[in-house]
């Protein structure tokens, strides 16, 4: 039996705001959760990817500091939540920010990767909640543009991976930066690598809820791994797992392949993006935006940086085309699909040099799943990929920008050089010096406003002269030319 958020005491404008997003039944995590929380405790939340625990941490968040009715300050927010990647963060605020608005409360982000001009805007004309990874936000910290002397809600999410990425130490100075009694939630699949260190310095006699297992697999998801013989074989499985119509991701381990195989599942007709570290934060915005609109991307080509804090509804289907390194990983890649209690498939691609550790990293992860050796034609395959998406043409390369000639007349008579080799067949010996014909002229003392070469590269192809002995004949030249009467130049 399902609890209501209204049963639980979120506040009406949050459980409208929910509500508007389909959202009205607690998960267990946020049920078991929220009576503490709402109630300004200490909070300890351990629950696998996929569980709901952003919005486990958000509605007390935004309910408590709605309830203090704190004078809004520039550079000083009163909510701050840390998170280990730009993904993860962006995907909080989006959470956040339509039951901050029906609070009258305002959201930003704060993360590397991005000019932080527009992140000092946004808190010199004050917010109340920041969302943040903890470099950009120390920096901003240095420069006294952001203070946490009001902050009166912390949240730690995936404090486990920011451990991973070597962040505990970051995490550390930024938490002692925020007054003491201030009420503290950290959520984290594992509590190991320093996680456990935080928890006992600064979460005040907290609250645990562990509902599963840290390392336990969705119950909703169904794992299958497929064998193949050859590179060729995976390359051709890969194609066909891809070529289904609902969203799924392919996971990679380099950023090089990641990028190589979205180019070729589009040039195939099926519409691919990468996400990888390569990436800056605009194109993973714009790639990430593709994959989740309804017309976009329906493939998804990443690295590891996607397995945590990419939400996309809907993901029917994970591909580890490259199975990780350690089951951890595993389990996060895999978590994008399944998620809030919808089902999903997760295929694990597997050579046989890679038959051993694929067994001991599933046996790590408490996966049992019995190997299919497969080809891309296989039945298990086509009834796993199900309809296969109409091929979409792919779109036009831009065309390569053709660099300017730096030729006399961007390309009449060859330009410059090859007006002076004109003016050799036309006058002689005048277009021998490049200085005898009109059309030498040209090419010299217009090269460079035409896009010609320059007066020393016409004179490379001449036989050379030296410049007291030209002198003379120029002069004789131009006088020639002057009609008579007309004053000296000099």
């Amino acid at each position: 039996m399902t609890t209501t958020f209204a049963a639980l005491g979120v506040p009406d404008p949050i459980v409208a705001s929910l509500a508007a997003e389909g959202k009205t039944d607690a998960f267990p995590i946020q049920e078991h959760t929220l009576p503490d929380s709402l109630g300004g405790r200490d909070v300890l939340g351990r629950g696998k990817t996929g569980s709901g625990k952003t919005l486990a941490f958000s509605i007390p968040m935004v309910t408590r500091l709605a309830a203090q009715g704190a004078t809004r300050r520039a550079g000083h927010p009163t909510g701050l939540v840390l998170a280990p990647t730009r993904e993860l963060a962006t995907q909080i605020a989006a959470v956040l920010a339509p039951m901050a608005a029906a609070m009258g409360l305002r959201v930003t982000t704060v993360f590397g990767g991005v000019k932080q001009a527009g992140q000092e805007r946004a808190l010199r004309a004050g917010v109340d909640i920041v969302v943040a990874c903890p470099g950009r936000l120390e920096d901003l910290m240095k420069q006294r543009i952001v203070s946490l002397d009001d902050v009166a809600i912390t949240v730690l999410d995936e404090a486990d991976h920011m451990a991973d990425l070597g962040f505990l130490p970051g995490v550390t100075r930024i938490l002692n930066a925020t007054p003491q009694g201030g009420q503290r939630m950290l959520f984290s699949a594992t509590l190991d690598n320093g996680v456990d260190k935080l928890v006992k310095r600064f979460l005040n006699r907290p609250v645990t809820h562990s509902l599963e297992e840290a390392n336990s697999p969705v119950e909703k998801m169904t794992h299958h791994v497929f064998e193949v013989r050859s590179a060729a074989d995976k390359n051709d499985l890969v194609q066909a797992l891809a070529s289904g119509s609902g969203r799924r991701i392919l996971f990679m381990r380099t950023k090089h392949q990641a990028k190589k195989l979205a180019k070729k599942l589009t040039a195939a007709g099926i519409p691919s993006v990468d996400l990888h570290g390569n990436l800056s934060q605009n194109q993973r915005d714009r790639n990430l935006a593709s994959f989740s609109a309804a017309d976009g991307a329906r493939v998804l080509v990443a690295t590891d940086v996607a397995a945590r804090g990419v939400h996309v509804d809907d993901v029917e289907l994970v591909v580890h085309v490259d199975p990780p390194a350690e089951h951890k990983a595993f389990l996060h890649r895999s978590g994008r699909t399944a998620r809030a209690g919808s089902d999903g498939d997760v295929v694990t691609v597997c050579l046989p040099e890679q038959r051993a550790d694929l067994r001991k990293m599933l046996q790590k992860a408490q996966i049992k799943v019995t190997p299919t050796q497969v080809t891309a034609t296989s039945p298990a395959v086509d009834e796993l990929v199900g309809e296969r998406a109409p091929y979409r043409e792919p779109a036009p390369a831009p065309a390569p920008q053709q660099q300017q000639r730096k030729r006399s007349g961007g390309g009449q008579a060859r330009s410059g050089r090859g007006g002076a080799q004109g003016g050799r067949g036309r006058s002689g010996q005048g277009g021998r010096s490049g200085q005898g014909s009109r059309s030498a002229q040209g090419g010299r003392n217009g090269g460079s406003a035409a896009g010609g070469e320059s007066t020393q590269r016409v004179h490379t192809s001449s036989t050379p002269r030296s410049s007291s002995a030209a002198a003379p004949a120029q002069r004789r030249r131009r006088s020639a030319r002057r009609p008579a009467g007309a004053p000296s130049a000099r």
